[in-house]
């Protein structure tokens, strides 16, 4: 025999709506349906009556809800959409490096083509004007006061990261040219624009960054020549185009610079804007940053694929041990004077300075090195041999660092929630 329980629908009122009394609404209570002991679902099942059009067309909605589902619609695109955005700007530099390399080996055509035409120098003229742009004058004050920071930075760059070399000639790898390669690339000055831009981007004291990359590029050139003497060529003098690099680093370092100091200055307008949008100029400065590694690995692809692929991983962890080396040993001296010198205002123990130093210091210049390389004439081996390895370093530096500076924005986030907020 079948027993159930029904419940019976209850009317009551609805609220007032507009001061006019609305329809009751059936509502049945969310209770169990049995049947012969069995027990359906719950449901709550709640019959309101249709709204009535009313106000403007906008916010008519048929009798199906079809505005509620493009609203819907168009609430899951933003949700998926984006955490997707916030991930391409929190790691905006990463991406673009490994997108320009992508692109490199996709179609060499267009960074042949670039590069006939130009265009790493005009990204680095393009990374240093912003540079001059943003730099506000308490910053000036800040590299001035942090001069002992950048005298250390010059003695790691030019004397003490080129000892390094004679370790690496050690090593044995065919084609040797490799290792001489990345030998001679320890003996470099700093890089043009990565350095800079990178400390930028992390808050860090750029007028330090800049002050330690123009001084170290300028003295690389009477010092550069001694060293690679002194550890690479064994005794056999090498020769470098002092006036050609003098002038390169003039136009492409302290012209843009300059420049953009001035006309910051000059304006207050654009020293305003520039100032409400800096993320905006730094993630166009990292696109400047990204033709560089684009356009050398274009050119230099045809050579890649000479390569053995077992050969060339080992180079390239060579060169990216290299760059490691040189963070740790870095890291570890800015910490030993910090903790040294026992204050937090301490030059050494200001985050701005030691993360400047610590990023400027470790990395190290392609474009002298390439430099170097043309007017050796072949002496230490094939120019394009000596020069891969350190394509590939380069980049590995610089995609390495864009790592370690968003790993040290996100812990700036963590200990100023209140600042991000």
């Amino acid at each position: 025999m079948m027993a159930g329980i029904l419940q019976t629908p209850i009317l009551r009122p609805s609220s007032l709506g507009n001061g006019v009394f609305r329809r009751p609404d059936l509502y049945f209570p969310a209770s169990p349906i049995r049947f012969s002991g069995h027990s359906l679902l719950k449901t709550s099942i709640s019959i309101s009556p249709i709204p009535r059009a009313s106000g403007s067309r906008s916010d008519q909605v048929d009798g199906y809800g079809n505005q509620d589902s493009r609203d819907w619609n168009r609430a899951k695109v933003v949700n998926w959409t984006q955490p997707l955005l916030d991930f391409t700007i929190t790691n905006f530099l990463p991406l673009a490096l490994v997108t320009a390399i992508i692109l490199g080996l996709a179609n060499p055509s267009l960074g042949c083509l670039a590069h006939s035409y130009g265009l790493s120098k005009f990204s680095t003229f393009g990374i240093f004007l912003i540079s001059g742009l943003t730099l506000r004058g308490g910053e000036i004050g800040a590299a001035v006061e942090a001069w002992p920071a950048g005298m250390f930075g010059l003695g790691s760059i030019l004397f003490f990261s080129p000892f390094l070399s004679t370790l690496i000639l050690k090593l044995q790898l065919v084609p040797q040219e490799f290792v001489t390669g990345l030998a001679v690339f320890c003996c470099m000055p700093t890089t043009l624009s990565s350095g800079v831009a990178l400390t930028q981007l992390v808050g860090g004291n750029s007028a330090l960054a800049l002050a330690m990359t123009v001084v170290s590029n300028l003295l690389g050139i009477l010092i550069v020549p001694f060293s690679l003497s002194k550890f690479i060529a064994g005794g056999v003098g090498v020769s470098i185009p002092t006036k050609q690099l003098f002038g390169s680093l003039v136009t492409t370092l302290l012209v843009p610079l300059i420049v953009g100091k001035v006309f910051r200055n000059s304006v207050r307008s654009v020293a305003k804007y520039l100032d409400q949008n800096r993320q905006l100029f730094s993630m166009i400065s990292a696109i400047f940053l990204s033709l560089v590694p684009w356009i050398q690995v274009s050119r230099s692809r045809p050579l890649l694929l000479m390569v053995k692929p077992a050969v060339f991983l080992v180079a390239i962890a060579m060169g990216t041990l290299l760059h490691l080396i040189l963070l740790a040993l870095n890291t570890i001296a800015v910490w030993s004077l910090s903790a040294v010198s026992g204050s937090p205002k301490a030059v050494f123990a200001k985050k701005e300075n030691a993360r400047a130093l610590i990023i400027v210091a470790s990395q190290k210049t392609l474009p002298v090195m390439v430099a170097v390389v043309e007017q050796l004439g072949g002496a230490l081996g094939e120019s394009g041999l000596l020069v891969l390895p350190c394509v590939a370093a380069h980049i590995n530096q610089i995609i390495i660092d864009s790592f370690l500076v968003n790993f040290w924005s996100r812990k700036d986030q963590l200990s100023n929630p209140a600042k991000v907020a």
